[in-house]
């Protein structure tokens, strides 16, 4: 069902790998409830996904660009308002990376080169992002920026290693810059921190398949979906969320406001 909550907005999302990332879904999400938007990937990332599809099914133009790159992201907005024919309403920012994670390197004994490629992927790209936009003067007042998180950055969950103080970092870029783009142009940024999901990215966390059902057993309404995230995600891009900003929205049926459920309790019981 479409509620034309993004009728006659701009936006440019980022991430969208294959049909069972959360990007795609709410890129899916934003073209049935009236958006247009490009869409913007790392090269490397595109020949491997299937990007070209989601941009024939929502009629997009794809910009490549490696969001750690500023000229780069010079060119993805600049481009974005010429195809669009306006300034932008919002933006998804769904870059994550973490080489220590991908080549099991414990957190104990992290290779800080490849740390420092984490933060730069999956976080600092995010302060990159808003800086070439806010001296582009690229968003329209009340415009929305959402960035996708994890609850790892708030609480210890060893498997995810260096990506929880990457996450964390992101957060914090999040409250700070969107109180300088508030005062500014009225431009709100948030997280949505969503439940462990079945995506190209998470299934490769070692451990996931136990964690998901773990965190399924522990939330009283079990873990959203990530066609779930993409409706709350179409929320935050509409007009209906104009004074939340500077917030990490938790998005996962009650998990992280569970100390545990009796489901999970019974796992004990002799």
């Amino acid at each position: 069902m479409s509620y034309n909550l993004l009728k006659g907005k701009r936006g440019i999302i980022s991430g969208a790998l294959d049909s069972n990332s959360i990007a795609w879904k709410i890129a899916e999400r934003c073209h049935n409830e009236g958006a247009t938007f490009t869409l913007t990937n790392a090269p490397i990332a595109m020949r491997m996904g299937e990007i070209k599809k989601l941009a024939e099914e929502t009629k997009s133009e794809i910009i490549p660009a490696d969001a750690t790159n500023v000229d780069e992201l010079t060119n993805l907005f600049s481009k974005s308002m010429e195809v669009l024919g306006g300034k932008i309403d919002f933006v998804l920012h769904s870059i994550g990376m973490s080489v220590n994670i991908r080549k099991n390197i414990p957190y104990t004994e992290a290779n800080y080169d490849y740390y420092m490629k984490g933060i730069d992927v999956s976080a600092m790209s995010l302060h990159k992002m808003l800086s070439v936009a806010m001296k582009l003067d690229a968003f329209n007042e009340w415009g929305s920026v959402v960035a996708l998180t994890y609850i790892a950055a708030q609480r210890t969950y060893p498997f995810y290693t260096d990506m929880a103080d990457i996450k964390a970092m992101l957060e914090s870029i999040t409250r700070s810059f969107g109180y300088h783009y508030g005062k500014a142009k009225k431009v709100r940024v948030n997280t949505v921190s969503q439940s462990p999901t079945k995506t190209t990215a998470g299934s490769g966390i070692k451990g996931f398949e136990d964690f998901f059902n773990f965190a399924d057993a522990n939330s009283p309404l079990g873990n959203a979906s990530a066609d779930a995230c993409a409706d709350y995600c179409v929320t935050l891009f509409s007009d209906l969320t104009r004074m939340v900003t500077m917030q990490n929205l938790y998005h996962d049926g009650g998990y992280s406001t569970t100390g545990i459920s009796m489901e999970v309790m019974q796992k004990f019981v002799n």
